[in-house]
């Protein structure tokens, strides 16, 4: 079914003389609204040649309705509005499959690293489920010897010790081991 297929919309836009750098800042603002939309899979933009003003943002979903959706979003409809004079689409290209990706002959590309942000309460689950043991196991083992210091120094001195073991032991082991949990792609929103 070519609606459950993914979906890659090129648009093509010519950009103010001078203002690249501008536009390619806009471009990664709209890139990084994309990322957290439902069926988002990538986005990157390629100019036509070093001297061209014109430019090809493409952004990937995983079906027509998410893109649809993103589409008819006010964040994209705020993102647009946002570029002001800085350029004018001239074309908008929708293609099916892997062909999406494929730049032209020619083409000077700018890729930003893809990243899959998990919504908050993934991130906030993945810190839990290491800092309350840790935490419980901290207490267990300083409240003996910290007892008579006054807490705010208590604390300070656990803090302390467990800032650096989350940060470098315990929260990247976690991350790792919940990867595929984190990186799920979400559902789409039911309308």
């Amino acid at each position: 079914m070519p609606d459950l297929q993914p979906v890659t919309v090129s648009i093509a836009r010519t950009v103010q003389p001078g203002y690249h750098r501008q536009f390619a800042a806009w471009a990664l603002a709209g890139q990084e609204l994309a990322r957290e939309w439902p069926g988002y899979l990538g986005s990157g933009w390629v100019r036509t040649g070093p001297h061209s003003d014109e430019w090809h943002v493409m952004n990937r979903f995983s079906d027509v309705l998410s893109l649809r959706d993103w589409d008819d979003s006010n964040e994209r409809r705020w993102w647009i509005d946002s570029a002001g004079g800085l350029m004018q689409m001239t074309r908008v290209e929708h293609r099916t499959g892997i062909e999406g990706w494929f730049d032209q002959p020619g083409d000077v590309s700018i890729s930003v690293a893809e990243t899959v942000v998990p919504p908050r309460w993934k991130q906030a689950v993945s810190i839990f489920l290491p800092f309350f043991p840790l935490s419980l196991l901290s207490n267990f083992l300083l409240m003996p010897l910290l007892g008579e210091w006054p807490l705010v120094l208590a604390v300070l001195l656990n803090i302390c010790i467990l800032t650096p073991l989350m940060t470098y032991i315990f929260l990247p082991v976690t991350t790792q081991l919940l990867r595929p949990w984190l990186q799920k792609p979400r559902r789409r929103k039911n309308r």
